[in-house]
């Protein structure tokens, strides 16, 4: 599929649009910090737009806590290239300490997991669909 080279920098802005406690883990949130438990969902509709990225799951060392948190990976031969739409949740200086490549199949995402994802990818079509016809 041939898609607008700008394409990920409108899928970022209507990501960032369209998030809100209702599409955030645990419905956290926090007016400053509005990518704060939207990792999972985001890296859900990046992969949606991009099915050849992976989900990947690690664990983000703050300094003060080690958080779980999800991104997308491209893999070209040997090399992993990270997407991670979602990091400016954490304060600088955090590290990503492990993670692993989550298996499609093995989802297992809870209801109110599956309801999340589909709010926001119904909320980024949208938002897309408005601002860039045809990206």
């Amino acid at each position: 599929m041939m898609r607008n080279p700008d394409f990920m920098l409108c899928l970022r802005e209507a990501l960032a649009a369209s998030w809100d406690k209702r599409t955030a883990y645990l419905e956290v949130e926090q007016a400053e910090n509005l990518a704060l438990g939207q990792c999972y969902p985001t890296s859900r509709v990046v992969q949606h737009y991009y099915p050849e990225t992976e989900i990947i799951k690690g664990k983000v060392c703050t300094g003060e806590t080690t958080d779980v948190h999800f991104w997308n990976a491209l893999r070209v031969g040997d090399d992993w290239y990270h997407i991670d739409l979602t990091w400016q949740q954490f304060p600088a200086g955090s590290s990503i300490q492990e993670f692993v490549v989550v298996d499609r199949q093995e989802l297992h995402d809870s209801e109110s997991t599956m309801q999340r994802c589909a709010l926001l990818l119904m909320r980024v079509d949208d938002y897309l669909n408005a601002r860039f016809p045809g990206a």
